[in-house]
């Protein structure tokens, strides 16, 4: 049986894989599809992106685990070692009474 590769996935030069012809990078899906949203879901908030992409994502994480883990928390790291850098000096509450410049 022939061995068919997911054409709907790119992998860039720092080994990020993201869907073909779009910003989107399979952790995305992948975070979604954790946080419990169907693929359906999934591509009703990327409009852009067909539900055969969607799965091909998904896919490709199933084929990659281990390394698209690694991936994703070493983007969560980041991401929380840049808000411990850059607290935010306001409560919600501060914020939202702010007077609005529309």
């Amino acid at each position: 049986m022939p061995v068919v590769a997911i054409e709907h996935i790119d992998v860039d030069e720092r080994g990020v894989a993201a869907v073909v012809g779009t910003r989107v990078k399979v952790r995305d899906v992948v975070m979604l599809a954790s946080s419990g949203l169907p693929p359906e879901a999934i591509q009703a908030g990327f409009p852009h992106l067909t539900l055969a992409q969607v799965f091909a994502a998904l896919s490709h994480y199933h084929d990659h685990r281990a390394e698209l883990d690694r991936e994703i928390a070493a983007t969560a790291f980041a991401a929380d070692a840049a808000r411990a850098a850059h607290p935010n000096p306001h409560t919600r509450e501060q914020l939202t009474a702010r007077p609005r410049g529309d």
